[in-house]
Formats: structure tokens, sequence, C-alpha cells
């Protein structure tokens, strides 16, 4: 089914089972809600039949409406305990602005060096509401300036924060975007934000997007928003060219708007080529998912900026079509349309192509899916789609994992989970791309192939048992994405045991020759049987080869609880759709994560930040 992305359909979702469902006495209050959403949200609650062929919309928007509905019901004792202001915690040697708190562990390497990593609490909202499904961006002219965004609820279920840093991750101070004066295509502005995404262009300009809905109506947008070469991510404001852009909030860059019940907008991500040596350097590009419930589909759009962020070329469908491997489930009057897809992931060449990998169900086959790449060449027009050539197949994958409901975990009808937790995963937002400038392309995924009998009996959780074997991949290419070499397993469990690793993401060192890849990690202690997790980072040295170099880190000091019904209803069955890993000009990587070690003693999500191996 087709899902919305995770973090903005999980709110969405919240908030539609009460809006969505008719009461008792009452006619459907919500004749113009969008079908898209209404769509995930039956889906999400197991009142519709799975489809082999239709991707389902991310969690953002369905745990908002999920968490509107939790509202309407009367309150949970469990609540109750949540809604308690959290004590003074006692200050750590490393501060932030706000609800701060540090976390430390030391690595003794083969030579003697120990190395410290610290992990240090992003967010400073100190309410106890969930941040998650985080991105993180370096200013390139300024490896110090550092900016986070993320999910997050601290004003309602669910919406966007940002976070910045001006002394490379040791203190933070965070905010809310401008998004919420923007007025949608039905006259309404938007009560909720999802999917948020950051870049900087060469000169330190930053840049953030996020998907903005209402989720008792139809329309959806895609936003921008600018911080000027300077102020860091401090504060962001109007990207106009206008002699008080710094003071002015609108008007917004728009990437998209739509006001019809049958479009969703969703899954959006962006980049800005920073190569200054690029014939198209400071360009900025934005891909998402476009759900069209009238056709059955959620095909891959594009639109470009080459005013910094003030105007967006129209949107356009770059996923486009192959006869030999979108072979069924197409929406379009052209059944080799590559439509069926989720998660798109850009990157940009140092020539100036622009990459975009994708996950894609239009292959004949009912067990799993396939992970595609469309690009751009550096001469043609990105806003032109016959510019862009036809999809390359990057490889299988095994997106099998076994279906709710469970109540224990909080594993919904609808959704695929890892037992013991209950959080929803899918692989198709999980695949990300990177390109050194060598042009050596990498893309880094997690699937269910070796998952086992005992993990999915009847694809169903609740007669699963663990060990469940997710494992960790990667492949490379050399000649832009036309050819990728086998699959190489990160996580085999000749050394990790039957255990699931998942959620994934990666960055390359710039010069090449180093792999960075960031994982939720099952294999510490007893959480393949507990539920508890921790963050693994693993160093590739000399990723494109037969004979890779493999070094793991735990970045965790201790593992996460599970987040249960039982010790937090609102956040549980949510970790996002992805974590993050970025690199330095030097190739140092920057990690952030959804952590649910709060402070006090509670179990919630924040967001933490590592630099993975600093003496690198």
């Amino acid at each position: 089914m087709s899902r919305l992305r995770a973090s903005t359909c999980y709110a969405a979702l919240l908030v539609g089972v009460f809006l969505l469902t008719p009461q008792a006495g009452a006619a459907d209050p919500t004749p113009g809600t969008n079908r898209v959403l209404r769509r995930a949200l039956d889906a999400h609650l197991g009142r519709l039949p799975r489809s082999a062929h239709r991707k389902r919309l991310s969690s953002g928007p369905l745990y908002a409406a999920l968490q509107a509905a939790r509202a309407a019901a009367p309150p949970h004792a469990a609540n109750a305990e949540l809604a308690v202001a959290p004590t003074p915690a006692a200050r750590p040697r490393l501060r932030t602005q706000g609800c701060q708190n540090v976390f430390s562990s030391s690595h003794q390497a083969a030579d003697g060096h120990v190395d410290v990593t610290q992990q240090v609490r992003v967010n400073q909202d100190c309410t106890l509401r969930r941040q998650a499904e985080e991105v993180v961006a370096i200013n390139p002219t300024n490896p110090l300036n550092i900016i986070v965004g993320q999910n997050d609820s601290r004003l309602g279920y669910n919406h966007c924060g940002f976070d910045w840093s001006r002394d490379g991750g040791r203190t933070w101070g965070d905010q809310v975007p401008p998004f919420y004066e923007f007025t949608l295509g039905d006259g309404h502005v938007a009560d909720a934000c999802s999917d948020p995404s950051v870049t900087f262009d060469s000169k330190g300009n930053a840049y953030i997007g996020g998907l903005l809905f209402d989720v008792n109506a139809p329309a959806t947008a895609m936003v921008v928003a600018k911080s000027n070469a300077g102020i860091g991510g401090a504060f962001f404001h109007s990207p106009a060219p206008d002699p008080f852009q710094q003071y002015n909030t609108l008007p917004l860059g728009v990437v998209a708007s739509d006001n019809d019940p049958s479009i969703f907008n969703d899954k959006g991500l962006m980049i800005a080529d920073a190569n200054p040596d690029s014939p198209k350097v400071d360009h900025v590009y934005f891909v998402w998912t476009r759900f069209d419930d009238a056709n059955g589909d959620s095909p891959i759009f594009f639109s470009q900026s080459t005013d910094g962020g003030a105007t967006w070329s129209a949107g356009i469908e770059i996923s486009g079509r192959q006869t030999t491997f979108c072979t069924a489930g197409s929406g379009e009057t052209d059944p080799n349309a590559c439509d069926q897809d989720q998660g798109a992931d850009p990157a940009v060449g140092p020539d100036g192509t622009v990459y975009v990998a994708f996950s894609n169900i239009n292959n004949s086959e009912t067990t799993h899916g396939q992970y595609l790449v469309v690009t751009c060449p550096p001469s043609a027009d990105c806003s032109d789609r016959n510019q862009w050539r036809a999809p390359r197949k990057i490889t299988d994958d095994f997106n099998n994992q076994p279906f709710g409901p469970d109540t224990a975990t909080g594993c919904a009808d609808g959704d695929q989970c890892l037992p013991p937790n209950g959080y929803r995963w899918d692989d198709s937002t999980g695949g990300s791309v990177s390109i050194d400038r060598t042009g050596v392309l990498y893309f880094v995924w997690s699937d269910f192939r070796n998952g086992g009998a005992n993990c999915a009996p009847s694809g169903m959780v609740k007669n699963a048992t663990p060990p469940c074997d997710n494992d960790i991949f990667y492949t490379f290419s050399r000649d832009g994405g036309s050819t990728w070499n086998a699959a190489f397993n990160v996580t085999p469990a000749a050394t990790f045991g039957l255990s699931a690793q998942w959620q994934s993401w990666s960055a390359v060192r710039p010069s090449g020759g180093l792999l960075w890849i960031a994982y939720y990690d099952r294999s510490y202690g007893t959480c393949e049987f507990t539920g508890c997790n921790d963050i693994t980072l693993v160093r590739v040295d000399a990723p494109a080869t037969t004979a890779p170099s493999l070094t793991y880190r735990r970045l965790t000091t201790a593992s996460m609880p599970n987040l249960t019904p039982a010790n937090n209803p609102p956040q549980a069955g949510f970790l996002g759709d992805y974590m993050w890993v970025a690199t330095d000009e030097r190739g140092r990587p920057y990690v952030v994560w959804s952590d649910t070690r709060g402070l006090n003693g509670a179990v919630e999500e924040d967001i933490y930040f590592a630099k993975g191996f600093p003496s690198q």
C-alpha cells in the first residue's frame, strides 16, 4: 500500500483516526479530507487489504493523525505521568541551551590512542514531546557550523524543528521554522509539518524545507526558507531577493502546492550543489513522492531553484520508465512506468550530475521490491523531464518484514515491524546514496533477505519471535550508476549473530576511499529479545573494492529502552523513517539519531549528535 513518509504519515494518521471516523450520531465530519491521507489511515488500521504494488505514505503525516485521535480519546493513565515536568538535571561538562544532556564513551585504538565520543542532546525542548526522523548538514565554509532538522512535536503532532551549532556540535540552540504563516491552496494555514530537510550551498547559505499539510483538509505543500551565510541557521527567513529579506518570513519558496484531495506531496529531501567547480554551483534541488490517489500511483517528482530558493521550477516526474524491470502495478497508461515509488534521496556529483535513488515496487515480484536510480547530466536542463536518463536498477530489496497488529509492542495492523520492537519500519524510506570526487557512487540500505522463518511466520508479527536477522548492505558503481557491484553484507550473522540492524544512513569522504554507515542495532546484550537498541557506526576503508576493511564502533554508551504502549503510549511505534550521517571536508562523520534515553528516567525520544571516530 502507499506509504507516506514515516514521520509525516504517523502525525497525520493520529489525527485522522478520530477525524476520519464518523462519530455516533454525527455525519462524516471530513467530506473534503485528503483521500491519500484517508487511505493511509485505513491501511494503517487494517481497514484496507494490502497491495503488492502500491507504496505507503510516510509515517510523519500518519502519526499526526493518530495523535489527534488519541487527544480526542479519554486520557490514558500513562499519559498523566508523561505530563509531569522534568526536574532539573545535573549540568554535564558540555552544555547546551535548554534541557541539556551529554553521554560520553571512550575507545582505545590498537595503537593505544583513546578517543572520547560525546553524544550531545541536540533539541532543547523540555516538554517530553517526541523528536525523531532527523537530518544533519555541515557548512562547507565553516565545519563548526552544523544544522540539524527533525520532526518535532513541541507544538503538537506533527511539526518541524531545526537546531544549530557554531562550535562543532558542543552546544546547540533550537527553534521551530517560519513555516506556519504560509497559506495553503485551500486558504488555511498549515497545522502540521513533516519531513524536514536542510542543506548548505557553496557560500554557506543554509536552506530548510518541509512538507506542510492540514490534517482535516486536502491541501499539501513543500516550502523552503533560508538562513543567509553568517547567520548559521540561528534563524530562517524568506528566500525572496528583498532588501529586508532577513526580517521577513514570507514569501517562502514554494516547491509544490496542491489543493486536490487526490494528491499528497510526501517525503521531500533537498540538496544544493556546493561544488565551486560545478557548472551548476549553488543550484538547489528538491525531490519528493507525489501520491496520486486517482491514478493509484506515487512517482518521484523534482524541482530546482537557480535563484537561492526564491523561485522553483514546475514539478516534473523523473522516475521514468523501463521495459525490463518496471513491468507491473503501474497507475499510468504506460504499463512500464516506474511510478510506485517512495523514499527519494538526491546526491550531486563533482561535475554537477544530479543522482536520485529511490525505492520502487513495479517489478513483477511479490516477495521483494527494488531500488532504482535516475540521473540528470551536468549539461542538461534538469527542469525538463526529457533530459533525465531512464532509471537503472541498483539492487533488489527484500522488504518482507512481518506485519502487525501487535498491541503489546504498538505495531499497527498495516505496519511492518521487527519484533520485539513495535517501531514501524519500511525499507523504502531508508536507502541513502552518496558520491565522492572520484565519481564513485555508493548506495546503502537494509532488508530482510536473511530474516528467518521464525521472525515472519505467515508474515505476521503476532506469530513471530526473535531473533530477526535484518541486515545492512551496501553496493557501489564506478560508471555513473549504470551498473552496480554485488550487495555486500555489513552485518553478517557470522559476526553479529542473528540480530536486527536497520534504519541505516551513510556518507563518503569527499576525496574518496572511505564510507561511513550508521544504523540502529540490537546485537548488544539481550536487546534482540527485549527490544532495546543502540547506534553503531561502521568505517569502511577501500569500500569500492572486493576486499573492504570494516571497523565498528558502538556510539551509544548504553542501550536505548524500547518504546511501548506500556511505557509511553503517544510515542510507541514510531522511531522515524531514517537517521542521518554527513561528512566534513576531511571526511569526519557527523551522526544524528533519535534516542529514547530521556532525562531523569523518562522513556521518550530526543535527537542526539556525535562525531564518530573523533581522531579521524
